[in-house]
């Protein structure tokens, strides 16, 4: 990959679409990971106005210190970028008293996961809104066309995905050349949704490397029986997320009505 090139295009992209859309700048949730904060700081080199979002929820130490000191790294760095806390603890418990109590608590735990990322997603457009900024997403390929490891309309609510074209490998090769700080390459990937430390490989079961190469495999017409041993393995989970998760990758479906029937 021609690394600074592709930066420069992702840069020059962001700036003609919000310039085009008459906007002023973007804001962008900073969870403490690779992907936000290699898409905030190609936003801060638009030169346009940047707002970075901390927003936690019971979330573990590492991540909000991680977070902190990305911002504290692209404040140094540029001028045009502002930051704001908005403590989402106490919103997100409040939901919770309000909601009735089910038998299946696992189920009752995977749907409050979600419910993380919407109130995240509501803050973000509440100030997009407010200082006519553009909600960045920070969706990488693998994530979103591939396993569709994101939250609908939660962390996928966007109005524009400048790195979904870009895979993890990618987004951990433009990190260094844009200088990210080393904490933040060297951590983990997680989704920050569940109050542990628990990673995406945990909860996937597949590394991204190892999700790269099923993606590129399954683009190819291969199927599981093309393989054994651990391949065969990552290739049936990617192609069970990928096929569960297809609702997050297509348009809506839509009823249409029959001309005769008007």
């Amino acid at each position: 990959m021609q690394t600074e090139k592709v930066i420069n295009h992702i840069v020059t992209w962001l700036k003609d679409y919000a310039t085009n859309a008459k906007m002023k700048g973007f804001v962008i949730g900073i969870s403490g990971g690779i992907d936000s904060a290699i898409t905030s700081t190609l936003c801060a080199k638009t030169g346009l106005e940047l707002l970075c979002l901390e927003m936690p929820i019971h979330q573990e130490l590492n991540q909000i210190n991680r977070a902190s000191r990305h911002i504290d790294w692209l404040q140094k760095n540029y001028k045009n970028v502002k930051r704001q806390q908005v403590n989402l603890t106490p919103v997100f418990d409040s939901l919770i008293d309000e909601l009735p109590k089910v038998n299946n608590e696992e189920d009752r735990f995977m749907s409050l996961a979600n419910t993380r990322a919407r109130l995240r997603m509501s803050s973000l457009y509440y100030f997009a809104a407010l200082e006519s900024y553009l909600v960045a997403g920070t969706g990488n390929k693998v994530e979103d066309f591939g396993v569709g490891f994101y939250t609908k309309y939660g962390d996928g609510g966007v109005d524009l995905s400048p790195i979904a074209d870009l895979l993890k490998t990618e987004v951990w090769e433009i990190a260094k050349v844009l200088g990210v700080n080393e904490e933040i390459i060297n951590a983990a990937p997680t989704d920050g949704l569940w109050g542990d430390d628990r990673t995406d490989e945990d909860q996937i079961g597949a590394s991204y490397p190892e999700l790269e190469w099923a993606m590129a495999m399954d683009d190819k017409g291969k199927t599981e029986t093309d393989f054994s041993g651990r391949e065969k393995e990552v290739f049936i989970i990617y192609k069970k997320l990928n096929t569960s998760n297809k609702h997050k990758m297509v348009p809506i479906p839509i009823c249409e009505i029959p001309s005769e029937l008007k």
